[in-house]
């Protein structure tokens, strides 16, 4: 029986642990994440993400107790902005939000449910679940996450087309196109009945991926969670259907072979979008042998970067009262920063854009997903103040999800700040949102986040007025 240990994101403390040492030590010094296939990071592989989430350390460890004979017998283990599911031999450690229930300071309570992160996946992912009453088993909780990014991963995947590739295919009939199969043809063809054996090189639809992708289709159906989450909206719907009508060949029985030839993804430089689906499928699949059948020193697991789901989060609420949220890695949605960008002799020939997380038309708004408890550091701050000015709107903050009763606060900015009377800008604002704390069950968090949510859209709509 391996041991889980269970833990919350951004605990700067940590939290003292004397049970799986050596196996944090080997997971907190994890180099390349990308060189772990069975360890998926979200949205790491579809560089997305503002920051570079496979630079950051998945744990860190501090105050290290060693015997006599130099062996690690305790240390405090710090996290950071990533959360999810990592295990390396018997060990396994949960990295719930913050905001979950904890037994104390940085540790979740095994039984309790992290209602928040289930919350932003599905508002990110467009996930439509009723209730949680199927994310309660702690065994499956990797799987529950794996099964979340199906529907939008095959979406991003199918975007770009079904996946086709060459097969050979045999056929013996009078029309003959490719190379005549003559020992096919003696066995088959002689006396001569009017049809010749021959095989042929063609594109096809049916092939190994789009075979990994309907066995995991296949394998999901039997999960509860897994076949709410298929039928979850009629696009989901349509492309599962696509995916089902492409793969006449389908065997269950043919699922360890198709998964040996999926044993490296495919690199067509126009199906790009299938790697992350591929992998997924992989990880899917392979979730029991992984969990039961562990090789040494081996990592798996599924990792999200809360920071990136935080602000896609916010973007769901913000797009709905006008604000514009720019995708810096994809070159969209970015504002000049220099009237005239294109002198050769200047520092910025290369027309220089910014990207705020989110603006309106009187507005630059920071998403913090750390706690900034009613302050924001020197980089924070110059940052924001900068993009007010260049883009020349009236107010600036930053929104932060909180544990406590904080408020928000305001101040008022020196020098061009001063140049609006009273309340009509030069403000910049800290705004706390409220995650509920004291919800036991899932219907009493959503009463309590909905109210979180037009308080905040309440208190910026009343800003362009």
């Amino acid at each position: 029986m391996g041991r889980i240990i269970h833990l919350t994101d951004n605990n700067t403390e940590g939290s003292y642990i004397d049970d799986g040492v050596l196996d944090i030590l080997k997971i907190a010094n994890i180099g390349n994440l990308r060189d772990n296939p069975d360890l998926l990071v979200f949205p790491y592989s579809l560089a997305e993400s503002n920051d570079s989430i496979g630079d950051l350390p998945i744990l860190n460890t501090s105050h290290h107790n060693y015997d006599k004979d130099g062996k690690c017998l305790s240390l405090k283990v710090h996290t950071g902005n990533l959360m999810g599911f990592i295990g390396m031999n018997e060990t396994s450690v949960s990295i719930h939000s913050r905001f979950t229930h904890k037994k104390k300071q940085g540790v979740a309570d095994d039984e309790g449910k992290d209602f928040f992160l289930y919350y932003m996946l599905q508002k990110v992912l467009s996930i439509n679940l009723l209730d949680l009453k199927h994310t309660t088993n702690k065994e499956d909780k990797a799987l529950d996450f794996l099964l979340f990014l199906f529907p939008v991963l095959l979406k991003k995947a199918l975007s770009q087309g079904l996946y086709k590739e060459y097969q050979h295919r045999y056929y013996d009939d009078a029309r003959v196109k490719g190379t005549v199969d003559i020992s096919h043809f003696i066995r088959n063809d002689i006396p001569f009945k009017g049809r010749v054996s021959y095989k042929l090189r063609e594109y096809s639809y049916d092939n190994t991926v789009t075979q990994l992708i309907r066995h995991t289709i296949e394998y999901i159906k039997q999960n509860p969670i897994g076949a709410e989450i298929l039928r979850n909206d009629q696009e989901t719907i349509d492309n599962v259907a696509q995916i089902v009508m492409v793969t006449p060949s389908y065997d269950r029985h043919n699922r360890e072979r198709v998964l040996n030839e999926n044993r490296k993804p495919k690199v067509h430089p126009y199906f790009l979008n299938y790697q992350m689906l591929q992998q997924l499928c992989v990880r899917i699949l392979k979730h029991g042998s992984l969990k039961y059948g562990r090789s040494e020193d081996k990592v798996y697991g599924i990792l999200f970067d809360a920071a990136w789901l935080w602000e896609e989060y916010l973007n769901t609420i913000l797009s709905k009262i006008g604000f514009t949220h720019p995708r810096n890695k994809e070159g969209k949605g970015g504002i000049r920063m220099f009237a005239n960008p294109t002198d050769e002799n200047s520092f910025d020939s290369n027309g220089r854009r910014i990207y705020p997380d989110f603006y309106r038309e009187d507005y630059i708004l920071d998403a913090k997903y750390k706690h900034l408890n009613g302050s924001v550091g020197r980089e924070d701050l110059y940052q924001v103040v900068s993009y007010m000015y260049c883009m020349d709107k009236p107010y600036g903050g930053y929104v932060y999800p909180d544990d406590s009763n904080q408020k928000a606060t305001r101040f008022k900015l020196a020098g061009k700040g001063l140049e609006y009377k009273g309340d009509t800008g030069g403000v910049l604002s800290v705004i706390p949102f409220k995650i509920p704390q004291k919800a036991d069950n899932w219907k009493d968090f959503l009463q309590g986040i909905n109210q979180s949510e037009s308080r905040l859209k309440e208190s910026l709509t009343t800003r362009c007025h």
